[in-house]
């Protein structure tokens, strides 16, 4: 995704610009982080860089466990990624394979949109559970969505979506080979051809979605204020269908 924006940003498809790129992972941790430096290093963007996993052992922090309260020092860690950050100024953030989860002080003061493999009205969880519902659901389409940021997590205002079908073509061969997907276990209704393809569709839109919604941040059409997606006129705006313009940038190869 962020070679995406930067091809966007380089044709003049996509009137931003990279303030600063933030990664919970600094040099020598992993090697395809360090891959990803050399890119953000390329482009000029200011890269900046703090260890969670350092930053957890230096203050003696315990790890945090699902659908548990965030520890102490997850607040402690985000404010000091704040005083990092600011200086180098955003007006819009996208989370992109951050896996941590923002404190609600953070969410609160830093807009991020962050990007859900599924419609504004379509299945929660990740990808894995996405796809496994609209199989067992015999879904006849699917999307992906870019929602903002909130402390409830998965729970913002959605910016934008996009939507593409799932039958029809070479699904509906697929569809039939599968037969009924109850009698299926997750395991095995992962490795049909009918999971792959869906998500072979997920990772091509998700790209141009969101270099999408960024231009529609960067030309006005809707800000974030407020924990709330507004339109040009500062009105609460309802979800932006961008199907035609993601489509037309597969279209171009982007």
């Amino acid at each position: 995704m962020f070679l995406a924006v930067k091809n966007a940003i380089d044709t003049g498809t996509l009137d931003a610009r990279f303030a600063h790129v933030f990664c919970n992972r600094e040099q020598g941790d992993d090697l395809a982080t360090d891959s990803f430096f050399d890119l953000v290093h390329d482009t000029g963007a200011p890269l900046v860089t703090l260890s969670s996993v350092r930053f957890r052992r230096d203050h003696g922090g315990e790890r945090s466990r699902p659908e548990t309260p965030l520890p102490e020092w997850r607040e402690d860690y985000d404010r000091e990624v704040a005083r990092l950050v600011d200086p180098h100024g955003a007006s819009v953030g996208v989370l992109a394979g951050y896996m941590l989860i923002f404190t609600p002080p953070f969410v609160s003061t830093h807009p991020l949109l962050n990007l859900h493999p599924a419609l504004p009205a379509g299945p929660a969880g990740t990808w894995r559970e996405v796809i496994r519902h609209l199989i067992r659901t015999r879904a006849d389409e699917s999307g992906a969505m870019i929602h903002l940021a909130i402390p409830e997590v998965d729970a913002g205002p959605v910016a934008a979506f996009v939507r593409y079908p799932i039958r029809g073509g070479e699904y509906d061969a697929l569809w039939h080979d599968l037969g009924d997907p109850h009698a299926l276990d997750d395991p095995a209704l992962e490795a049909s051809p009918l999971f792959a393809r869906i998500r072979e569709a997920q990772m091509g839109y998700e790209a141009p979605l969101l270099v999408s919604a960024l231009q529609a941040f960067a030309d006005g059409r809707m800000r974030a204020a407020g924990g709330r997606i507004l339109d040009a006129a500062g009105n609460d705006a309802p979800p932006l269908d961008l199907t035609a313009d993601v489509e037309a940038r597969r279209a171009r190869g982007e």
